[in-house]
């Protein structure tokens, strides 16, 4: 899909980027080149060159003369929720009519491409089918997004997180999680959920103190995650779990599951186990979540300085501490910040990048491939996605600036010259008439 320039390269889908400075995500310092994308792959990265110096050589491809700005790989946000749609709360999300909710999904969809992220994994949809129709649309083209991994609804256990219907009213459609109490119950839940067409199955593992069960408790029995993990092994199909506590961390390292998403009370023993087989999992801390909610909810009923926000400012320093761990024990770490509530909206999925390297010690390098070369390996595309590389897919920023001198650039969405999905231009770089009538 063009944006509003209504111009989407040559229409042979070959456009080469020249005079751009690299940054491929392989870890290597930037380097002066060229890139060719052709049918949607990176067809050829040459180093050097000076302005237009492979027009000869592109086969009738729109050149881009980058003029010195960054090239690099599209965003990809590890923990996304699509249907989370920047409301004030749990209830405007989970009440919201279905019609209405496809519709707002869209939308931040649009809001996520926009700020240059070009791919995400689905966390957890708040209806059973919000993320299937969104993935379908985006891939069809009928609606502007992300290459999306589509999720259902959690999977939580009775009085657990996403259990959300008052004890007077047990309604199921009261929750934001499916409910279950015993391995049948976890077994036809998640074969249903298969059915839908979801690419992950999520377990709430651990709670979550904004509603009021601690974020250390484990409530759901081995015999539940083993049955759900055996269920969607059998169907190729991808776990995740919400795991705050440690002893959910190592209910995933026990049952397989990939995707770890917070961890944050990690301790030593989950930590050795997860080193031991950081080959089999990826943790998604979604530190914007508590930090935001902790400190930048005011306005919405959540104060500093309550019990509330002291927990989650205590979960906060427990991250912090076990993030840094992990890191230099080379346990992968990917972005998304659970992001789709108003004080944590859809779009600002950048900060994350300032987050890690400002409180999680990484260098502004490795914050950028917690974006975009792990972001490749959860999207469990790691071989094409999430580097540039040949033969690679090609989903691109073009980056008004250097993001290895300040990655805070990266934020603001003016500073992203163009964007490109599947070698198309989602957002296609502004070009004055004398270039042209150079490039035609």
């Amino acid at each position: 899909m063009a944006d509003d320039n209504g111009w989407n390269g040559n229409g042979n889908g070959s456009t080469l980027f020249t005079n751009v400075r690299i940054l491929d995500s392989t870890g290597d310092y930037p380097y002066t080149g060229e890139v060719l994308v052709q049918d949607g792959r990176i067809k050829r990265v040459t180093k050097g060159g000076s302005s237009f110096g492979g027009a000869s050589t592109a086969g009738g491809a729109t050149v881009i003369d980058g003029m010195g700005a960054t090239l690099m790989p599209g965003l990809i946000d590890a923990h996304l929720h699509l249907s989370w749609n920047n409301a004030p709360g749990i209830d405007p999300i989970n009440m919201m009519e279905i019609e209405e909710h496809m519709l707002v999904t869209m939308e931040m969809a649009k809001l996520v491409i926009d700020a240059g992220f070009t791919s995400g994994r689905g966390a957890a949809a708040a209806k059973p089918r919000l993320d299937v129709v969104c993935k379908k649309f985006i891939n069809q083209g009928r609606f502007p997004g992300p290459r999306y991994l589509a999720a259902g609804p959690e999977i939580t256990t009775v009085g657990g997180l996403g259990d959300a219907a008052p004890s007077h009213i047990p309604h199921p459609g009261l929750n934001l999680g499916l409910v279950v109490s015993g391995p049948e119950e976890v077994r036809r839940t998640v074969r249903t959920l298969i059915k839908y067409g979801v690419d992950s199955i999520k377990l709430n593992l651990s709670g979550e103190a904004i509603t009021g069960m601690g974020a250390e408790e484990t409530p759901m029995s081995e015999e539940e995650v083993a049955m759900a993990a055996s269920e969607a092994k059998c169907r190729g199909k991808v776990l995740g779990a919400h795991a705050r506590s440690s002893g959910s961390v190592m209910q995933c390292i026990r049952h397989g599951i990939q995707n770890i998403y917070h961890a944050s009370f990690a301790n030593e023993e989950a930590l050795d186990a997860l080193e031991a087989a950081k080959d089999k999992h990826i943790v998604a801390p979604g530190i914007a979540w508590l930090i935001n909610t902790a400190r930048y909810a005011e306005e919405w009923g959540i104060k500093p300085g309550t019990r509330l926000t002291d927990e989650y400012e205590r979960e906060l320093e427990a991250c912090v501490a076990s993030m840094k761990k992990m890191h230099r024990r080379g346990i992968r770490i990917c972005i998304g910040g659970d992001y789709g509530f108003a004080w944590t909206p859809q779009g600002t999925n950048a900060k994350d990048l300032q987050t890690f390297v400002e409180m999680l010690g990484f260098t502004p390098m490795e914050a950028i491939q917690a974006a975009t070369k792990y972001g490749g390996h959860i999207m469990n595309m790691e071989t094409e996605l999430g580097m540039i590389k040949e033969g690679w897919i090609a989903d691109l920023l073009l980056v008004d600036g250097d993001p290895l001198a300040d990655v805070r650039i990266l934020q603001d969405q003016k500073r992203l010259l163009a964007i490109m999905k599947d070698g198309k231009f989602y957002k296609a770089p502004r070009i004055n008439e004398a270039r042209r009538r150079l490039t035609a």
